[in-house]
């Protein structure tokens, strides 16, 4: 079987909710397609990628089993399905808030990933509504943390996704959200919190720093309940964890933080989810014209882990 140089728009039908990835294969050396692979995901054996080219886990242009005992040529294009061996079941289950043919939009619960990357598949927001739904086209446009729970927006027609994608990028979106953290009785509410956010100490975190804010974001109080309370979050802009290290630089971190404001290890999904959902969504639909406002069903649990 020759591996064609050619460039391909081919769709490839889902695996358990699972698209194909696809990848060009890059100027170098290697001897046989099974060298560069096992280059390329250094954490799976060479047995096991043997044996998922064999399966048709690895797939040339046009769709069919790709042999990756065969010569190396650059600029080949190759498709291949991920697999994670013993991949954990993440309980809660999302809900479709809304469908139309050009949106869905989901109601993600905590520890859900969003898409599949490392040591999730199968068991992510997008495979789950993929394989629910059979659209092998939807695609997330903006993302939620694993441990943020709520409201989610996902395009289904890739012609239409660009004019999607410029309302997040032109900050045309009003995002809403909702956290529970200490109460404070020395801050007046609402405030603007305004930090620059930066690369943290640990390739997982970022901090506020001095410096040209960079992030800001309306806070409002909703309620009290003794030490704790519900508050109302606004962010204007999107960088990293945003509204974790905001509050944690305003002495109110969020309830069952494990990132902020230290590092705990606290063992896959403890049970104690981060108290931060995504509340909801209002934008002008680019397509229709329409006033579109999303809300999450979900409530947080205001009981201290």
């Amino acid at each position: 079987m020759a591996v064609s140089r050619l460039a391909s728009k081919l769709t490839l039908p889902l695996r358990e909710g699972v698209g194909a990835s696809s990848i060009v294969l890059p100027p170098g050396t290697w001897p046989t397609i099974l060298d560069f692979l096992i280059e390329r995901f250094p954490g799976v054996p060479r047995e096991e990628i043997l044996r998922r080219s064999q399966a048709g886990d690895v797939l040339d242009h046009q769709g069919a089993p790709l042999d990756a005992l065969l010569p190396y040529a650059p600029g080949a294009r190759l498709f291949y399905y991920r697999h994670v061996e013993n991949e954990a079941q993440i309980p809660g289950e999302e809900a479709i808030l809304f469908q139309d043919e050009y949106l869905l939009v989901a109601d993600k619960p905590h520890f859900l990933p969003m898409s599949p990357v490392g040591a999730y598949a199968k068991e992510t927001l997008l495979a789950r509504l993929k394989r629910r739904t059979g659209i092998a086209t939807l695609a997330p446009m903006h993302r939620l943390d694993r441990e943020t729970a709520g409201v989610v927006l996902f395009t289904i027609k890739p012609e239409t996704r660009g004019a999607y994608q410029r309302l997040f990028a032109g900050r045309e979106v009003e995002k809403s959200y909702e956290a529970v953290a200490p109460f404070c009785g020395e801050r007046q509410f609402p405030l603007l919190a305004r930090h620059r956010i930066v690369a943290g100490d640990h390739f997982m975190r970022m901090c506020a720093a001095d410096g040209e804010p960079n992030a800001e974001t309306r806070i409002e109080l909703i309620e009290r309940r003794g030490a704790l309370a519900r508050y109302a979050l606004f962010p204007a802009t999107g960088k990293k964890h945003q509204l974790r290290v905001q509050m944690t630089a305003l002495g109110l971190p969020i309830l069952n933080d494990t990132l902020y404001p230290v590092m705990r290890d606290t063992g896959p999904d403890s049970g104690a989810p981060l108290q931060l959902l995504s509340r909801s969504l209002a934008f002008r639909d680019p397509i229709t014209g329409a006033m579109r406002t999303f809300t999450s069903l979900r409530q947080l649990d205001w009981t201290p882990a």
